[in-house]
């Protein structure tokens, strides 16, 4: 790759005009392209302004590569980037199995095993406290990498009113389940939620196309 293909990309990589790469570099827009056309060459001083702008080493821009230990990191970093992205869907996994158990627990003990309700909602609960410390653990341990873009204001909004939803729900849930005593049934709430939840996303977005209009 030519020193003028790659000072292309690079650019366009950050998202630059050549206008903003000439005024970076106190240089005229045609010099510029004249650089990414191969027409000329940087001069020799303007190549450190020129890796720092784009943020690579020397070696990088005049023979296209990097140092091996960067290389070396870059590798390991990404291998251990996988394997904690494997591990957190594995644990998160089997949270969410652990509490599908719990539920098939419940409506197997009660009403064909005719087993004892408070005993049976009490290994229940006993089940998805289990199922809720792998999922906290998982995602305390194996945290997602973070996107540095701002979140969305609207989506923000979204999972303010959901979390609100969700704590009323449990509030809900556990009331009317020790209330009754129904817990083979009261876990039905969650179906609710999950339709109450995909609704105000509905909502917010067509809020959202309407106010793009």
């Amino acid at each position: 790759m030519s020193i003028g293909k790659k000072l292309y990309e690079l650019r366009k990589q950050k998202g630059l005009s050549q206008e903003e790469v000439a005024d970076k570099l106190n240089v005229s827009r045609q010099t510029v392209s004249k650089w990414e056309t191969d027409q000329s060459m940087p001069d020799f001083d303007k190549i450190v302004p020129i890796c720092e702008l784009y943020s690579i080493t020397a070696d990088e821009l005049l023979m296209g590569i990097k140092k091996e230990s960067e290389q070396e990191s870059e590798s390991a970093l990404d291998s251990r980037k996988e394997k904690e992205k494997g591990k957190r869907a594995f644990g998160i996994g089997m949270g969410v199995l652990i509490y599908f158990l719990a539920v098939v627990w419940v409506m197997i003990t009660i009403p064909v095993m005719r087993m004892n309700p408070i005993v049976s909602s009490a290994i229940f609960l006993l089940i998805c406290g289990v199922a809720t410390f792998i999922t906290i653990y998982t995602c305390m341990v194996y945290k997602a990498p973070k996107e540095k873009k701002e979140e969305d204001p609207t989506k923000k909004l979204v999972r303010q009113v959901n979390d609100i939803i969700a704590m009323v729900f449990v509030v809900i849930y556990l009331a009317v389940s020790f209330i009754t005593m129904a817990w083979h049934i009261t876990w039905i709430l969650w179906c609710v939620y999950a339709c109450i939840e995909e609704i105000v996303k509905l909502i917010f977005m067509l809020r959202s196309d309407k106010n793009e209009k």
